[in-house]
């Protein structure tokens, strides 16, 4: 039976977001109500199943990718990290470690201290030492836990639906302040690389940078696919080049008409239009492969995927996925593409930020009234991958 077997050392896991999977702290999320209904307070518990949490985790490969809650650890700028905070994120990832899980730390995903919000948040820089002190006091607490930096999760993603499209806190539509933010962003990250190397310099340092496969449809949606492209995937990974290693995440196929047609703002659309899709995007994996060649041939930097997944409630459809990816992520590799690792989202459901919870990506599901996590085939089938370092082409579709 074939088999689609990777490199020797590739590194597999699983991501989350600390904020999508901790009851809210002080930071601009809490409170929101989220597109299906729910309010953004009590997430997923992970700060009361910390043990438990860290046992799913550990089935998941080598390799977990997370962050911890900024607004938690300092109240006000340039304060003292709260010690009862930090001794809770150590004692979990020393847990983590001791099960054989190395941590991919991100220093800011998505959450702002309400404070940092209030003094302007990103459209500030005045702001960027405020930043810059708590990346100098993460190297200080949790340094020694850390195996790979990873700056920013998706700026792109993060400035667009806050300060552009208006998903997100604070929810604006101003072209210009989503320029500032990006480029403020980029600044911090510049100088956050710098303090990094320098206090923990062997440790690679990269940034997590989202992607989507643009395509029209017909003429009309040419020149806004080409506009949509330039502007998420080249001019935004170009502000962010000091970095060891690329991280890409890839989930969305957005064909244009020239409207974008996604599930969630186009109901119905992609399925008339017949492409296939999940809960939220087309679905075209083949988009990945493209998006991987384009990343490694213009930047000549390692490649590690630091969030891929699909946005569906039935697992089953999750394994195909994930078979589907990884057929990429190989035909890459041997295509050249220094990729070196893979790295699911997500470990568990947790809050999909603006649209809510039922919103699915978790191998794990979330029962949001117990907060139980629940097995699934998907959580079986790639613990089973990232042991085996690949997977059995030939294997029978699961129902």
């Amino acid at each position: 039976m074939a088999s689609i077997k990777f490199p020797k050392g590739f590194l597999w896991g699983t991501s989350t977001a600390a904020a999508q999977i901790e009851t809210a702290s002080y930071h601009q999320w809490k409170g929101l109500k989220s597109d299906d209904g729910f309010i953004f307070d009590r997430t997923a518990d992970h700060e009361l199943r910390r043990e438990e949490d860290a046992a799913i985790i550990s089935r998941f490969g080598t390799l977990y990718r997370c962050g911890v809650d900024w607004s938690r650890l300092q109240r006000a700028p340039n304060m003292p990290f709260e010690e009862d905070v930090i001794k809770e994120y150590r004692d979990f990832f020393d847990d983590l470690r001791g099960r054989g899980m190395k941590i991919m730390f991100v220093l800011h995903h998505f959450t702002n201290p309400i404070w940092f919000e209030e003094l302007g948040s990103w459209d500030n820089e005045k702001n960027i030492p405020f930043f810059l002190n708590y990346v100098h006091q993460c190297i200080d607490a949790f340094g020694d836990q850390v195996y790979l930096y990873n700056t920013f999760n998706e700026p792109g993603v993060y400035a667009t639906n806050s300060f552009l499209m208006g998903n997100f806190p604070p929810k604006q539509k101003r072209f210009f302040k989503t320029i500032r933010v990006l480029k403020n962003m980029s600044r911090a990250h510049d100088l956050s690389y710098r303090i990094l190397k320098e206090k923990d310099g062997e440790k690679w340092v990269g940034i997590s940078k989202n992607n989507a496969w643009f395509e029209a449809t017909n003429i009309l949606g040419k020149p806004l696919a080409a506009l949509a492209d330039y502007f998420f995937v080249t001019w935004i990974a170009d502000l962010f080049k000091e970095v060891d290693f690329i991280g890409l995440s890839y989930y969305a196929y957005i064909p244009l008409t020239p409207f974008p047609l996604t599930e969630v703002d186009t109901p119905g659309k992609l399925a008339a239009a017949g492409t296939p899709h999940d809960k939220m995007w087309g679905y075209r994996p083949e988009g990945f492969g493209h998006i991987m060649r384009r990343f490694y041939k213009k930047y000549q930097k390692p490649l590690i995927i630091t969030e891929n997944g699909m946005c569906t409630d039935d697992p089953a459809e999750r394994v195909e996925s994930i078979k589907d990816y990884l057929k990429v992520c190989k035909e890459v590799i041997d295509d050249g593409v220094d990729l070196r690792g893979y790295i699911h989202w997500s470990t568990f459901d947790n809050f999909e930020w603006s649209l809510g919870p039922t919103y699915r990506f978790g191998l794990m599901q979330t029962n949001f009234e117990t907060m139980e996590r629940v097995n699934t085939v998907a959580a079986d089938f790639y613990e089973q991958v990232t042991k085996d370092n690949g997977f059995e082409l030939e294997d029978e579709k699961i129902e």
